[in-house]
């Protein structure tokens, strides 16, 4: 959407495109250990899937490799395609909108927290700590239906 923005300095008006910010989450899941959580480290607080934004001239796929590598230290694997998530009230301080994948760690044991994770865990899908961030019990309720047979993943590029 284009918005005209007047400078209070000087009076010229300039265009200005107020687009949603595209970003990625990932649902790392390990059927024995549950999914990957993260503890925010900034706001908003709360707990989150790990994710963040993707760059200018990157992929959604190689963002969310990234994104997984620097909060979790963990090297994933993409295996599907959730969805896409776009409700502008999702994220309190902007309009995102976030690819969301599934993945699997190649080495599980190498979790951390790290980048903007205060922590990160495993956790069981039925027991989550509260509160989830953002639309991420949503997301996590869509990936339910995934493990039930109830909806299918999309395919992903390889990376």
């Amino acid at each position: 959407m284009e918005k005209t923005i007047v400078c209070p300095h000087c009076g010229q008006g300039f265009r200005r495109y107020a687009n949603p910010t595209p970003t990625t989450d990932v649902v790392i899941h390990v059927p024995q250990r549950g999914v990957v959580v993260i503890g925010r480290a900034n706001p908003p607080p709360g707990f989150a899937l790990p994710g963040g934004f993707i760059d200018e001239g990157e992929r959604a796929e190689e963002a969310a490799v990234r994104e997984m590598r620097e909060e979790t230290g963990l090297d994933v694997e993409l295996t599907g395609l959730l969805g896409v998530y776009s409700n502008p009230t999702r994220d309190p301080r902007q309009h995102t909108l976030s690819v969301v994948f599934t993945g699997i760690p190649r080495n599980p044991d190498a979790l951390r927290a790290g980048d903007d994770a205060a922590s990160a865990a495993f956790f069981p899908l039925d027991n989550l700590p509260f509160p989830l961030a953002f639309d991420h019990a949503r997301i996590l309720a869509d990936f339910r239906e995934v493990l039930a047979g109830k909806r299918r993943l999309a395919p992903v590029e390889t990376v």
